[in-house]
């Protein structure tokens, strides 16, 4: 199964480990350091035009980490994610 992050851009649905919402989750600092690190290591995947609403974190089978920065709500992804992945 596949999840729908917008602009076009898929992700296989075993391979999610987490969405987040980026209001409540970039407060963090540990939260920001990380996502700085995975940024230096060209680790994230922007598919967003403007400021980010959620932030997908993404294990493909060889263990290499990814980060999608979406213009979804968490809710939405949420719900595209329960109700077999594939949704706009």
């Amino acid at each position: 199964m596949y999840l729908h992050l917008g602009q076009d851009t898929v992700v296989r649905t075993c391979e999610v480990i987490g969405i987040f919402d980026s209001d409540n989750t970039t407060l963090s600092r540990s939260t920001r350091e990380f996502l700085h690190r995975c940024e230096k290591q060209g680790r994230v995947i922007s598919i967003i035009d403007d400021i980010f609403k959620s932030y997908v974190l993404c294990v493909d089978e060889y263990g290499q980490e990814r980060v999608y920065l979406s213009q979804v709500a968490t809710a939405t992804l949420r719900k595209r994610w329960k109700h077999g992945g594939v949704g706009k």
